[in-house]
């Protein structure tokens, strides 16, 4: 089971609290589909050196992963944290939650050193990956995987290196960007749509951000630094108006973000990175890695790092 867990310290009133149940279920909504706990602990200091300790917790059971057919509404597609990617093709607002979701990753890869990065092929058809359990899809021992990335490394040797990337999407694979993230050894990557997604979400984002006074967090008070009532009141009015902002750029941001990721798939890798050379295509592989992938995300580990399986 996970645990997510939230620590208050100092003099910790009400409002802090409710802050740190505000972050506990953020990240709840992250791991929905799965069986967790979520841990606020205050530790506290009143006058006179008096020290109370108080935990509040809550268990969420989770709820079973989808199947990639999914639910039979969009708001239905939408609502569950587990099944963004699975509807991705005809509902706007689970691609904006999915690129919302990988925003970080999306920016880990774009800031990456050229050397850095590579592209890994995958089965382009994500109906036909085979789920054991959860939400991905174990590659390393893949069948379709492992055919397909055979064919591609006998064609290799046969075609030029800037057409070697045309030429694995007519076999049938994907190739996507990955990074490993410095000091670890956890490599992520994701589908050229999703990159491409992620980077408009990202621009009017910043272009909401500029437009809308107090919406950087550099611009907003914390919570607890003693403001009056009346200060709190003019907070609460501003983070009332930025939601609305939110809301109503929401229509005019479902087009855009749907074009981009239709776009993601025809545009070469270097324009997607506004770099002049494409990434290295990786046909040999790691066999020290354990590879996973969602229909848009992909991820790995070392095998050797990982804890020994308990009898």
């Amino acid at each position: 089971m996970y645990w997510l867990i939230e620590v208050k310290g100092d003099n910790v009133g009400v409002g802090t609290l409710r802050k740190g149940w505000a972050q506990l279920e953020a990240g709840s909504k992250i791991l929905g589909s799965y069986a967790h706990r979520t841990v606020l602990v205050r530790a506290s200091v009143r006058p006179g050196d008096d020290l109370f300790l108080t935990i509040d917790h809550d268990l969420h059971p989770g709820q079973p992963s989808l199947s990639p057919d999914g639910p039979g509404t969009d708001d239905e597609a939408a609502a569950s944290p587990g099944s963004l990617e699975d509807h991705l093709g005809d509902n706007d607002d689970a691609l904006i939650g999915a690129a919302r979701a990988q925003m970080l990753a999306y920016l880990a890869l774009r800031s990456a050193p050229a050397s850095h990065l590579r592209t890994v092929p995958v089965p382009a058809d994500r109906a036909a990956r085979q789920r054991r359990s959860g939400l991905t899809t174990p590659l390393e021992d893949d069948g379709l995987t492992l055919a397909l990335r055979a064919d591609a490394r006998g064609a290799a040797p046969h075609v030029e290196q800037h057409a070697l990337r045309a030429g694995i999407r007519t076999m049938g694979l994907d190739d996507f960007l990955t990074c490993r993230i410095p000091g670890t050894e956890v490599h992520l990557a994701m589908s050229g749509k999703l990159f491409a997604a992620c980077e408009r979400l990202h621009e009017e984002d910043l272009a909401i951000a500029r437009r809308t006074p107090g919406l950087r967090a550099e611009d907003q008070m914390a919570v607890d630094q003693g403001l009056s009532e009346d200060a709190q009141e003019v907070q609460r009015l501003t983070q009332r108006r930025i939601f609305h902002e939110q809301q109503e750029a929401r229509p005019q941001l479902r087009p855009l973000i749907r074009d981009a990721y239709e776009r993601g798939a025809m545009i070469d890798w270097s324009d997607l990175l506004h770099r002049p050379q494409e990434p290295e295509l990786d046909l040999e592989g790691d066999k020290g890695l354990l590879e996973a992938a969602t229909p848009e995300t992909y991820l790995a580990v070392s095998r050797y790092d990982l804890p020994p399986i308990r009898a």
